[in-house]
């Protein structure tokens, strides 16, 4: 890991360089034109960040956090520093760094950064090692992978954490699994499930920055073909629905019949995987879960099948057991697409070696979608300063009126205004006693 304490050449914000990672601090300069760029469209969360400047209510804190190192999350970042907090921040993907905005947060924002795109497993691991050497009072995850190595690898500061956050539905589910086996060593608040991250962030930034991810990679035109979709949570009620409006013959693949159901009453064909591999020409997967595309469903797929997974692991589709079928490749045909001859000629294309497509191939969410999200995070982290010492170790939710202030705050910005209820209305529905 480079270490440093030389004195930057550009950046208002460090007198000098933080202890860091990164790929190419020349890059700096073009990283922050693109933070800033973002911060255009994250009026939120730049007020919270004016706010926490004056207030500085992490003062003494120090935050860990393991996330994707984008424009977006830099601007997270800015938050917590004006806060006042002490912050380390390494990759939740090696696919999704960007290697300028990775540059900018050290060179010019004095964030002490470990990432680089495309590093390998162990310089993974080694990222969240260098973070958590920080001793962090709270931690920041995004899909678990930080929280999993403090309870196995580094129990040594372990007993430094009061909280954590958690971004993403993988991760919570990782996290709840821990809490009910008795696991889990502090409490963890799932920013995953307020309102303002399930409902805008994993369907409408899901839904949006997926299909561009598609596009870079491939150059496809969706209208005509047929779009297989697999899960039907926020994640893939926002691709199937943005497909559709691009002219796709959209089919859903489920394991939840309620979902099934609610897809069926959107207007989606179900089928089953082992049907739908014969009739798709894209496979999205957002499930959460393992090996949701096998062997025995690409057997049955057309030639030029294209395989993108949305989901935060690369698991979902069974890369190895592709692997395994294929003849030749993979070899890259297009950025992020690889191509994989099957023994009788068809070809497969796996998108951003099956890792999170929409930071893979593309930038990930909309700012304008991140912007509640993060500013979710970080109230919630506010929140945590004072509300800590009170929680047991387990999965929390985020208090309703903090999602209720980013809700009232992003429509503000929109320009919106929305009625007020009146003192009767107040009344009728905080009592009982009313009869019809």
């Amino acid at each position: 890991m480079t270490q440093t304490t030389e004195t930057p050449e550009a950046g208002d914000l460090a007198t000098s360089l933080p202890r860091h990672d990164v790929a190419d601090l020349s890059l700096a300069a073009q990283g922050r034109a693109r933070i800033e760029w973002a911060d255009r469209a994250m009026p939120v969360l730049r007020q919270v960040r004016a706010r926490f400047a004056k207030e500085r209510p992490f003062a003494g804190a120090r935050i860990a956090a393991c996330m994707h190192v984008t424009t977006e999350t830099a601007n997270l970042m800015r938050a917590l520093v004006a806060g006042g907090a002490e912050v380390v921040l390494c990759a939740s993907n090696p696919l999704s760094t960007q290697d300028d905005t990775a540059a900018a947060l050290v060179a010019e924002y004095g964030v002490s950064t470990y990432a680089r795109n495309g590093i390998d497993r162990d310089g993974y691991y080694a990222h969240i090692d260098a973070a958590l050497d920080l001793a962090p009072h709270y931690v920041f995850d995004d899909g678990c992978d930080l929280v999993n190595t403090l309870h196995t690898a580094r129990t040594d500061v372990l007993g430094e954490v009061l909280a954590g956050c958690e971004e993403t539905t993988t991760g919570v589910i990782r996290l709840r699994r821990m809490a009910a086996e008795g696991a889990l060593r502090f409490p963890v608040v799932a920013v995953n499930d307020t309102d303002t991250k399930h409902m805008f962030d994993n369907r409408y930034g899901t839904g949006q920055s997926t299909l561009d991810a598609i596009f870079r990679a491939t150059n496809t035109l969706l209208a005509g073909k047929t779009v297989v979709v697999a899960g039907y949570g926020y994640c893939g009620r926002g691709v199937a629905s943005r497909a559709k409006g691009l002219g796709a013959n959209v089919v859903v693949t489920e394991i939840d019949p309620t979902k099934a159901l609610d897809a069926a009453m959107d207007g989606f064909r179900i089928l089953p995987m082992a049907k739908a591999a014969a009739v798709g020409d894209v496979f999205i997967t957002v499930t959460g879960n393992r090996d949701v595309i096998r062997p025995e469903h690409i057997e049955l797929m057309r030639d030029g099948a294209i395989l993108a997974n949305s989901g935060h692991f690369d698991v979902e589709i069974d890369i190895l057991g592709l692997a395994a079928m294929a003849v030749d490749g993979p070899r890259r045909v297009r950025p992020s697409t690889d191509e994989y001859v099957l023994a009788d000629g068809r070809r497969v294309l796996l998108l951003a070696e099956g890792r999170l497509v929409n930071l893979g191939a593309a930038e990930g969410h909309p700012a304008a979608v991140m912007d509640m999200s993060f500013a979710d995070q970080a109230l919630t982290a506010e929140w945590l300063t004072t509300a800590a010492g009170t929680l047991a170790p387990g999965v929390h939710d985020v208090p309703t009126e903090i999602d209720k202030r980013v809700a009232s705050l992003k429509i503000e910005t929109m320009g919106i205004d929305i009625d007020t209820p009146t003192p009767a209305q107040v009344e009728y529905l905080n009592s009982w006693r009313h009869g019809s």
